[in-house]
């Protein structure tokens, strides 16, 4: 069902000034002969009547009245195509003489701004998105971040080198001749002296450190064993009062190379007495460790008990606490507490500098420039390094040293009384065996490995 008739091809109105041919020419289903082929039906002319067949719908695009005697279509006579109903002409499509089913108007867009929605924008140009969304362009964010990260490596590396140029670097590692041969992974050599350079009187009372102490001695004697495979690095103390051989002085406490030829005499003595090359030296005093420690806003440790030692300026309690630099030296110093004394005093020196460098290296005091520039700073500068010893390798030693294995040299005695001296005899069978598996980069036997307990 559909709501066109049947006939709608033939309908029309008769004749007229619309009608087919000859004004009052007969009427579609009148008997008129439909048009054959080939019959002129289009009039492109502006004469007053088209030619066609009679009651057929021609079209009509000039002047005349009518075209075709049907309802057509027309687009420029005053009846166009169809007649008086004729598109185009007066009466528009599909007027009262035609059959057509009426159809919709002809879209026309318009091309001035008012046709245009909001937000839009034309392919060939004309006002496109404004407002909040222009800045989320692609082309203006990664030009943003380009800056940004621009800004940020030009200021980490500023940094970097500012903080690098702090570092007191000496000539302390020196081939001679029968120095060890290069082992597996790296291997540092890390001392704490009881230097007074630097600090005032004042200072000196504070952290209770003596007056009238000449020279230098090696309190703390570590070494740092970085394996290649990138496992677990180790941290061994040698106590100060280990006997052994100094090259051109003969036997004597080993912190006693300290003081006979600086960190140089130090470094040869203990390639010599271990067989493991040093690759890397740092070395820190009284008044450098005080200014890290305080930079970085003290360590907090957990102690068992109280503990007081008026010799080394300390009274802590029980319990967790944060150690700030005159407390923190006194802790790492105080031995007199003891039973095993100095033994005890090397663990404690241990797990201190383990807290020290997870607090160093922790997110909160890398990603607070006001925290971590001054800690840095203060680090650097007070650090005495090789020649070879860069800033970079500081940092990845000190980020291997957050959970490090930790050990004493192997010991044979700890009271060894030599020329009138009480000292400390090494174990040089173990220790050998200890070493052996260092340079081969296999684990050392846990027979030989002793850990760390925090004495107080």
């Amino acid at each position: 069902m559909t709501e066109w008739p049947d006939d709608w091809f033939r309908a029309g109105s008769a004749g007229g000034a619309g009608g087919a041919g000859e004004p009052g020419a007969a009427p579609s289903g009148a008997g008129a002969e439909p048009p054959t082929i080939g019959s002129p039906i289009y009039n492109h002319g502006a004469g007053a009547q088209a030619t066609g067949g009679p009651a057929y719908a021609g079209y009509g695009d000039g002047a005349g009245p009518g075209d075709g005697g049907g309802t057509g279509y027309g687009d420029g006579g005053p009846g166009g195509m169809g007649g008086p109903g004729g598109l185009g002409g007066p009466g528009g499509m599909g007027g009262p003489g035609g059959a057509w089913p009426e159809q919709p108007a002809i879209y026309t867009p318009s091309r001035g701004p008012a046709s245009q929605s909001p937000g839009f924008r034309r392919a060939g140009g004309g006002s496109g998105r404004t407002g909040w969304r222009r800045w989320l362009r692609p082309k203006p964010i990664a030009l943003a971040l380009a800056v940004l990260l621009s800004l940020a490596i030009i200021g980490t590396v500023s940094t970097y080198f500012y903080v690098d140029s702090k570092l007191v670097k000496k000539n302390i590692l020196v081939d001679y001749a029968g120095r060890p041969a290069q082992g597996d992974g790296t291997n540092w050599l890390v001392t704490g002296s009881d230097s007074r350079q630097g600090l005032t009187d004042k200072q000196i009372r504070r952290l209770s450190t003596g007056f009238n102490v000449g020279g230098q001695r090696s309190d703390t004697i570590m070494i740092v064993h970085v394996p290649a495979s990138g496992g677990r690095p180790l941290l061994m103390s040698i106590p100060r009062d280990s006997w052994v051989d100094i090259p051109g002085y003969g036997y004597s406490k080993i912190n006693a190379a300290f003081s006979y030829g600086g960190p140089a005499l130090l470094a040869k003595t203990v390639q010599n007495l271990t067989g493991l090359r040093i690759d890397h030296y740092m070395g820190i005093g009284f008044g450098g460790f005080v200014r890290v420690v305080n930079d970085i806003g003290g360590v907090r440790l957990c102690l068992k008990a109280p503990l007081v030692d008026p010799a080394a300026g300390l009274h802590l309690k029980k319990g967790c606490q944060t150690l700030f630099g005159a407390a923190a030296l006194g802790f790492v110093r105080s031995r007199h507490t003891y039973l095993t004394q100095d033994l005890q005093r090397i663990q404690n020196q241990r797990l201190f500098l383990r807290a020290l460098l997870r607090k160093l290296t922790s997110t909160g005091v890398e990603l607070n420039p006001f925290e971590s520039l001054p800690a840095a700073s203060a680090a650097a500068s007070s650090l005495t390094v090789d020649q070879g010893t860069s800033l970079y390798q500081l940092i990845s030693v000190a980020e291997a040293l957050r959970n490090p294995i930790t050990t004493t040299a192997p010991i044979a005695n700890a009271n060894y009384l030599v020329n009138g001296q009480d000292a400390l005899q090494l174990n040089k069978q173990a220790l050998a065996e200890l070493i052996n598996a260092l340079n081969t980069g296999k684990p050392v036997p846990k027979s030989l490995l002793t850990g760390s307990t925090l004495g107080g």
